[in-house]
């Protein structure tokens, strides 16, 4: 499908394809042909993140211990380049570091390479790896494009070179996004990878498999080896190598609908005790992305990013500081889903948020009902419960921001989200809610990337949801070659204020389009 794009967005992807097809790891081809001998190679390529107006995360894991070098140029030919001294990278953090880049010039695409020098001696380098972003534009008329969704390499389906790898990031990368946000499930750490699965119709779907993949992750390398599993897809590295990131997390980065202080009874694990696998997870977590927040002492994950005048996005935690999974009918909750501090803060930053919009990036959606019954208790996963009355449990939470949100008069509110494995539209109306208290508002869902399909979860009356699209399966997990695999768009138009939410398939086809106005404080 032909996809124009704005002169603005113009990137030399051929570049960028041949850096990322240069780095191939060793794991599932070659090693490049130019590499020198003993010189440091960055076979897991780029990727940066958290890119605001000024600044920027650049990414890079090294093959042995090596200091990390940026170079970054307002051309590819890099015939004038600044110099960003990084860290350096060894086993501490699995040889992989991030430079933060100050003092960028705003709404400018920015060329950048990688190089990663020799520790005793400086001069010894191997070869550059290349990659490009654009800063937030300080120009409303600019506008703002971004790509959503979740959910990869779960359910057992991994790396398939025969059904061309992760090919939904060729298709998200066509529409060259400011930058992709990923809500969630970036690795299925309690997914193992087998060689094989058996199709429905009996042909076979083969994986890419590593040592790390081949049980629950559970020890710190076999977390660090999960997130590594799916840097071994090309079109991923191409697509790191294109567009920044903003990176949340939700369960399957420890295991599946995990809560702080929970104990498990899986037989699968050695280690019970969940706050250590967490911990364990976070490290790895915060080792392979380019995240602003996770190395400050707290190593928390929200935080807001500042994407220009248009744009505002507030990527929420859901899982490190909720309580205990229950059946979620206790009429007060004062931990919540988002535990007390997170609340305030996202108050407090939603309040001082000048931006046109201000996108929720919330890892868990808001009125579908998202059971937790892994030891035979009907448990509730998510926020809503499934009882349409009046808040309670969790929802009490979220009737606290809505209704903080009305009444401080709060514009341009849209919730994102990802989690539930199908794609679906939301409008919450308060004369349908059993409480009222709030503005209408929009929540989109999105995923997966690359996992499992699942069907439509069930709606909870509470905050008085309309589903106005959906697409999912009528059957559980319904592999990548079956598909129901999705991706979101924003576009933001830089005159009108006007944002435009398309919900994708794969291959990018459009399936929904909804146009929200700006300014009103509900939609």
């Amino acid at each position: 499908m032909s996809l124009p794009l704005p002169d603005r967005r113009g990137v030399l992807r051929g570049t960028l394809a041949a850096s990322a097809a240069l780095t191939l790891p060793a794991a599932i081809g070659s090693a490049p042909a130019f590499a020198r001998s003993g010189r440091p190679r960055a076979d897991w390529g780029v990727q940066t993140g958290d890119v605001t107006a000024d600044s920027g995360l650049v990414w890079v894991r090294s093959d042995r211990p090596a200091r990390m070098i940026v170079e970054t140029s307002a051309t590819e030919s890099f015939r004038r380049t600044r110099r960003w001294h990084g860290p350096l990278l060894g086993p501490g953090t699995d040889f992989t570091g991030t430079t933060r880049l100050h003092g960028l010039p705003s709404g400018e695409q920015i060329h950048y390479r990688v190089l990663l020098a020799d520790p005793d001696d400086p001069r010894r380098t191997g070869e550059p790896v290349a990659g490009t972003f654009r800063t937030a534009s300080a120009r409303r008329r600019d506008g703002v494009r971004f790509l959503w969704s979740g959910d990869l390499a779960g359910q057992g389906w991994g790396i398939n070179p025969d059904f061309g790898g992760y090919r939904i990031y060729d298709a998200m990368a066509r529409l060259d996004p400011d930058f992709f946000l990923c809500s969630g499930d970036n690795i299925y750490a309690d997914g193992p990878i087998s060689s094989s699965v058996t199709l429905p119709d009996g042909s076979v779907w083969r994986n890419v498999t590593t040592e790390e993949k081949s049980k629950v992750a559970e020890t710190l390398p076999e977390f660090r080896g999960a997130f590594r599993y799916n840097l071994l897809d090309a079109n991923l590295r191409r697509f790191n190598a294109q567009v920044p990131s903003i990176v949340q997390w939700d369960d399957h980065e420890v295991l599946n609908n995990w809560y702080p202080g929970e104990i498990l009874t899986d037989a699968r694990y050695t280690e019970k005790n969940v706050d250590v696998l967490a911990a364990r997870a976070r490290r790895a977590f915060s080792e392979y992305f380019p995240l602003s927040t996770l190395r400050r002492p707290s190593g928390r994950v929200h935080r807001v990013i500042n994407h220009g005048p248009l744009l505002d996005v507030f990527v929420l935690d859901m899982r490190s500081h909720r309580d205990a999974n229950s059946p979620g009918d206790q009429p007060t909750d004062a931990q919540g889903i988002l535990g007390a501090e997170q609340l305030a803060w996202l108050k407090r930053e939603l309040a001082r948020s000048r931006a046109v919009w201000k996108v929720i990036a919330a890892d868990m959606p808001l009125g579908l009902v998202v059971p937790d019954t892994g030891d035979g208790r009907p448990d509730i996963e998510g926020v809503a419960q499934g009882d349409p009355g009046a808040p309670l449990g969790r929802e009490l939470q979220i009737a606290e921001l809505l209704r903080f949100i009305k009444h401080r008069r709060i514009t341009g509110t849209v919730w994102l989200t990802a989690d539930v494995h199908h794609t679906s539209a939301q409008h919450y109306q308060p004369s349908r809610a059993a409480f009222g208290d709030f503005e209408p508002f929009w929540e989109f869902v999105s995923g997966p990337l690359n996992a499992g399909a699942f069907p439509a979860s069930a709606l909870d009356g509470t905050f008085g949801p309309e589903r106005v699209f959906v697409k999912a399966p009528t059957v559980s997990n319904v592999g990548p070659a079956g598909g129901y695999q999705f991706f979101g768009e924003v576009d933001i138009d830089g005159g009108s204020g006007e944002l435009t939410v398309r919900l994708r398939e794969s291959d990018g086809t459009v399936l929904f389009t909804k146009v929200l106005q700006p300014g009103r404080v509900g939609q």
